[in-house]
């Protein structure tokens, strides 16, 4: 089973290595990490790297497909080497996922037309401009297509889909294996929950809000 994690400059690193440490842990998996290019690739605070070590092209028919978000998507969706692959890989994989702003990659592609898909809340109305149908869940499934929200929820979303791909038993030993059992030290990990002065500041300086008011 071919898990492909596709990487690109400035994505966020948990989205990706937090459901690698799920999905390398199923029976049978084979995790490659590609780029447009092999080589290092940087994550969105400039602190990390992490290598590709192949390029999107000589990955064929992979059975998961994840797409982490970031910053860096916006390059990512407005090039045509990922989105062409996604294209081409998505009409054989068994599963596309994504997790945060991934999903406006997948979307990007048209791979989410008219889909159910969820992505970080601050990035909702621009996986509305871009054609899928947003739904305010941790995890969305739609058909085979299986988006997370924000960062964490990349954990969750892959536990869900160890579930699916293997069973529940061995979601279940994943995550014990891995001891998650999280117990934040604050309530404030959604909008709803959050303090309003909290959200406020964070929607204050995002780059979405900075692109809805173009």
């Amino acid at each position: 089973m071919l898990i492909a994690i596709v990487l690109y400059d400035r994505f966020t690193a948990l989205d990706a290595i937090g459901p690698y440490e799920v999905l390398s842990r199923l029976p049978g998996a084979s995790v490659t990490f590609a780029a447009s290019e092999a080589g290092p690739i940087t994550t969105d605070n400039g602190m990390l790297t992490v290598i590709a070590e192949t390029a999107l092209r000589e990955v064929s028919e992979p059975d998961i497909i994840l797409v982490p978000g970031g910053p860096g998507e916006v390059a990512a969706r407005s090039g045509r080497s990922v989105l062409d692959w996604l294209k081409k890989a998505d009409e054989t994989s068994t599963w596309t996922t994504s997790v945060c702003t991934g999903s406006l990659i997948l979307a990007s592609a048209g791979l989410l037309d008219g889909r159910r898909a969820t992505t970080h809340w601050l990035a909702l109305e621009t996986l509305v401009r871009l054609g899928a149908v947003p739904v305010r869940e941790r995890i969305a499934f739609d058909g085979k297509m299986v988006t997370a929200a924000g960062v964490s929820a990349g954990i969750d979303m892959a536990l869900a889909l160890a579930a699916k791909v293997a069973s529940a038993e061995v979601a279940q030993a994943i995550q014990l294996g891995i001891e998650y059992d999280p117990r934040p030290p604050f309530d404030s990990g959604s909008p709803e929950r959050a303090p309003a002065v909290i959200v406020d500041a964070l929607r204050a300086r995002s780059r979405f809000a900075e692109q809805a008011d173009r």
